[in-house]
């Protein structure tokens, strides 16, 4: 479920199959759409349904201040094909412990152009609250969970962890994963012995530390400055 008029249009702008889309008030949802999003209008105005106020409470389950849930089918993407993409880095997050941080690093991946964000440990990053999250940006790119890696398709792996080099232009190949753990306990032992390259990101004395999503937006704006 997509909750809110951002996360339709850019599911929509990114080819998800939506099956449906309910408002309480479709007028003023489609008058929003026509300063939003002028570009969907003909597809909103054939796939938004108006129904009940209480139904639309009970679906939503909270507040949707654009006053528009949808449905979407999930896509379907292969492993073994999203490794042999080559052109721009992985993000792999162990075992992640929070839906918006999940959500919050999709989004990120997607505006950095990203191949695809790959998750490990019990959260499925197709939850509602990633989904939250990532304002619809789960259709921008394959987002897959994950138990291991045992393939990487000739991929470095490259870790994030505090006691790496400081991350400089040109630490991350275009070609990356790039590895980052949870916010918690950080990464697993078994991903920083893969790793053939590990950094970290100079901060300020006294910092101990980023929201996860932070920093993987650090990292890979570090690596888009550096193919401009």
């Amino acid at each position: 479920m997509l909750e809110g008029l951002h996360a339709l249009k850019h599911a929509l702008r990114f080819g998800a199959r939506v099956r449906q889309a309910l408002s309480p008030d479709r007028r003023r949802l489609l008058e929003l759409a026509e300063s939003l999003c002028p570009d969907l209008v003909p597809r909103l105005q054939e796939l938004v349904e108006e129904v009940p106020v209480s139904r639309f409470a009970t679906l939503a389950g909270g507040a949707v201040p654009t006053g528009v849930i949808s449905f979407a089918d999930p896509p379907a993407h292969r492993l073994n094909e999203v490794l042999a993409c080559s052109g721009s880095p992985i993000v792999l997050l162990d075992r992640p412990t929070h839906h918006g941080n999940v959500g919050a690093t999709i989004r990120t991946a997607a505006a950095a152009d990203a191949a695809a964000v790959l998750t490990t440990g019990p959260h499925d990053p197709w939850h509602r609250s990633c989904l939250r999250g990532s304002a619809g940006l789960h259709f921008a790119l394959p987002i897959l969970h994950i138990d291991d890696l045992p393939d990487t398709s000739g991929r470095p792996l490259v870790a994030l962890d505090p006691d790496g080099a400081p991350l400089r232009p040109g630490s991350v190949p275009d070609d990356a994963i790039l590895l980052f753990g949870s916010e918690r306990r950080g990464l697993d032992g078994r991903w920083r012995r893969r790793a053939e390259r590990t950094f970290c990101l100079p901060m300020r004395a006294g910092v101990s530390s980023l929201n996860l999503a932070s920093s993987v937006a650090a990292v890979l704006y570090r690596w888009r400055i550096d193919r401009m």
